[in-house]
This record gives structure tokens, C-alpha cells and sequence, in this order.
């Protein structure tokens, strides 16, 4: 390590023949100080940053950049409201694998400086999802990485079991995660395209003078995948002024059912960084490695909160966050999009009917019509209710008795018969789905 600038600008006429470097100065991001690199000043204007690795994990690092910046295509690349450099070659350098790609313009925030509101903390939200909105044909016809949600949770399973035989693992840490592995509700996401584990310092800012800083690029490209959406928001653990904002802007901008557990496991996932830090240096038989790791996983255990990782909270919240943001989506698009809330307990096409139903005989038929509707058998669903109640958590929706009761006290109140039904109907979801 600890070649010159202008020594690695020379070796970019071999990645791009024809190339005239006018100029050379060192790079100072995106070398993360595990490469050496610089940027080479083309006489056409362009500049392009070249990276070498010295070690076998940095040079598998590069090659995997360069295979998913290829899998990049031009239709691909359209899809994004951002850049992505481009790929322009690769060489060898003193027997070091070596990458030259675009360089990108623009400027990076820590994640600890990421200011909250308007700006950086929304567009990186936007930009997130930008990335999962892509289709997998992109990652799976390039060869790249692909894990189901099963998938993703057995590799987890086996870090947690790894972890705890090293035996330095804090029990309470090692209960806690094999709980959050056994829950299945935790583990139901749709797998999307991913850049496997984004940073604060993937994004490159430009300054706009009326919004604030807005994502212009993003960089880091090795790990791209189709997997965990949750890998991609595990970083906002280091940002705490801008995480909801963050968290906030990717679900305005996702085009997917909303994952209610998405946060839950962007936090599991930020807490195993430390456990895959200790099986790296355990794995390298690196006391020092092991040790930093050890002290680490002390500290997290120490300030944990018993709530920190408690995923029915998290998916009562995402419930009502699902039924808000349906109440903005206009009714043009409603016509147009399954919301996937249309369960057998209902027909909404039965139960929104006009509220002009003038006669007592339709009246009476319709509440007949809707009193035979076949509805869901929801006694598993109370029993697992009646055992979160014993373990002191306790469900804020209605029963279905003070449901009955509050329709015979409001009965004669001129609001429709069916709008009263559905509600009751979407109570009952909305009980059923949040224990």
C-alpha cells in the first residue's frame, strides 16, 4: 500500500487504452483506507478514480463492484433519480487487482451529521427506495446474489449461533435475537432489489439553494443484491436526528405493501454488525479483533431498553401508519390498486353501497345480506391475543361484544347501516393483525 497518486493514474491508460492523464491528486472518500486510490484527470475533460487492493478481501470487494456496475444498464440506470458511476475498466497493478470507474461530483455527510427535516434526510429516504423499486431482473441476470426472506433469516440464524459459540456473546443479547429469529411475523417481507448494506457516506449531495441537500449519486455498489430491504435502513441507528425522516420519506416513496416490521429488523440488523465483527476476528483467530468486538457487544447490552427490539409494537404502528396513508391515496387510485386489506371478512362491494337506501325492506335486506356474509374464524387469533395479555401487552381494539354494543346504542343515528358493518369488520382486521 501507499502507492502515489501519480503512479495509479498512469495505470489507468491500461484499464482505458487511448486515455491522456493530464493530471493526478489523491481521493479522499470512498477508499474507506482499505485501497489505494486517486482520481486521474483525463485531457477530455472527464476525471476517473482508480482503486487498488493489496489484500484478497478488498480485491473480491472490486470485482464484485465491477460485475454490479456493469449489471447497470442504461435502462437500468434511468430508472434512478441519481447517478451511479460508471464502469470503465479494470487492470492489475504490482499483481493488485484494479478498478477504474467515473467519478461522481458532489459532497458526503456523516450519518451523526445528517440534519433532520427537509433535505438530505428525505432524499435519502426517496433514494433508498429508488433502489428496492428496481426490478430483480437486473441482480438476477447479471448472476448476482438473491435470498428469499427464508433465506435471509436462516443466514441470520446461523450468525446468532456463531456468534453465541464463541461464547462472548452477552446472554441477554444472544435470547434477544434468537426471539427476534423465531419470529415468523418479523421475517414476511417481499425481497428486493439491494445495495446490501448502504451508508451515510454512499450518497453524494448536490446543494440546492431551495431544498436543501438532495442526492445527486450514490457510490458503493459491491454488494447489490435481491434480499432484506432492512439492510439498506440498518445505518440509521448511527442517525438519530434523521432516522425517522429518513424511515418516513422511503415509505412515502416505496411502491410495495408496507412492511411493518422493516424497522424492527433494521435495528436487529445494525445490533449483528458487532456479532459479524466478532465471528470475522474469531474466524482470523485475532485475539484483538475478538476483543474490541467482545467489549462492544458488553456496551450494547448495557444500554439496550427492554423495548428496543419489540416487534408487536412496531407492527401496531405500522398497521396504523398502512390505514393513514390509505386515507390520503386519492380515489382515482384507490379504483386502480388491490390494497390487499379486501379479506374474506368482507365484501366492500356489498358493504359501500349508496347511502340513499330509502325503503325499510332494502334496508332490512341489506343488513340481512351482510349478517350472512361468511367471516373468518379468528379463534387462534384471540387465543395468541389472550396470551399477550398475560404477558402484560393489551390490545386497544374492541372486542366484538362492545362492537355490538356500540351499533344498538347508535341505532338510531341516520349513518348508514353497511358503513357501521365495515368498520366493525375493519376493527376486527386491524385486531386480528396487530397482536
Amino acid at each position: 500500500m501507499g502507492r502515489s497518486p501519480f503512479t495509479l493514474a498512469a495505470a489507468v491508460t491500461a484499464a482505458l487504452p487511448g486515455a491522456e492523464v493530464t493530471g493526478a491528486r489523491a481521493l479522499t472518500a470512498d477508499g474507506d483506507g482499505r485501497f489505494d486510490s486517486a482520481v486521474a484527470s483525463l485531457r477530455d475533460g472527464r476525471e476517473l478514480a482508480i482503486r487498488v487492493a493489496d489484500d484478497d478481501e478488498a480485491a473480491t470487494e472490486l470485482a464484485a463492484e465491477a460485475l454490479a456496475l456493469r449489471a447497470l444498464t442504461a435502462g437500468a440506470r434511468a430508472m434512478l433519480p441519481f447517478r451511479a458511476p460508471e464502469y470503465i475498466g479494470e487492470t492489475r497493478l504490482d499483481d493488485a487487482r484494479a478498478l477504474v470507474t467515473e467519478l461522481l461530483p458532489g459532497f458526503q455527510i456523516e450519518a451523526a451529521h445528517v440534519p433532520a427535516g427537509r433535505g438530505a434526510a428525505e432524499s435519502m429516504g426517496a433514494a433508498i427506495a429508488a433502489v428496492h423499486a428496481m426490478p430483480t431482473s437486473v441482480v438476477r441476470g447479471a448472476g448476482l446474489l438473491t435470498r428469499t426472506s427464508q433465506e435471509s433469516r436462516d443466514e441470520i440464524e446461523r450468525l446468532v449461533d456463531a456468534a453465541a459459540a464463541t461464547g462472548r456473546v452477552p446472554a441477554r443479547l444472544t435470547v434477544r435475537w434468537r426471539e427476534a429469529v423465531a419470529d415468523d411475523d418479523l421475517w414476511r417481507f417481499e425481497s428486493t432489489v439491494t445495495l446490501g448494506g448502504v451508508q451515510s457516506t454512499s450518497f453524494l449531495f448536490d446543494d440546492d439553494a431551495e431544498r436543501g441537500p438532495e442526492v445527486s449519486g450514490i457510490v458503493g455498489w459491491h454488494a447489490l443484491s435481491v434480499g432484506d430491504p432492512a439492510v439498506d435502513l440498518a445505518w440509521l441507528s448511527t442517525a438519530p436526528d434523521a432516522a425517522a425522516d429518513v424511515q418516513a420519506a422511503y415509505a412515502r416513496a416505496a411502491d410495495r405493501t408496507p412492511d411493518a416490521a422493516l424497522e424492527v429488523r433494521g435495528r436487529l440488523l445494525a445490533e449483528l454488525e458487532f456479532a459479524r465483527w466478532l465471528v470475522h476476528g474469531d474466524s482470523l483467530r485475532r485475539p484483538d479483533i475478538v476483543d474490541d468486538a467482545a467489549a462492544l457487544l458488553e456496551a450494547l447490552a448495557d444500554g439496550l431498553h427492554a423495548d428496543d427490539l419489540t416487534v408487536i409494537t412496531a407492527r401496531n404502528e405500522g398497521v396504523d401508519s398502512a390505514m393513514d396513508a390509505l386515507d390520503r391515496v386519492p380515489e382515482s387510485t384507490v379504483a386502480a390498486v388491490d390494497t390487499s386489506m379486501q379479506t374474506d371478512a368482507y365484501n366492500p362491494d356489498e358493504l359501500w353501497r349508496d347511502e340513499d337506501l330509502d325503503s325499510e325492506t332494502s334496508e332490512a335486506a341489506h343488513r340481512a345480506e351482510v349478517g350472512s356474509l361468511e367471516t373468518e374464524d379468528l379463534s387462534a387469533v384471540r387465543s395468541v391475543s389472550a396470551q399477550a395479555d398475560d404477558e402484560g401487552r393489551t390490545s386497544t381494539a374492541p372486542h366484538d361484544s362492545d362492537v355490538q354494543r356500540e351499533r344498538a346504542a347508535t341505532e338510531g343515528e341516520p349513518e348508514d347501516e353497511a358503513q357501521r358493518a365495515a368498520r366493525a369488520a375493519l376493527q376486527r382486521w386491524k385486531s386480528s393483525d396487530s397482536e
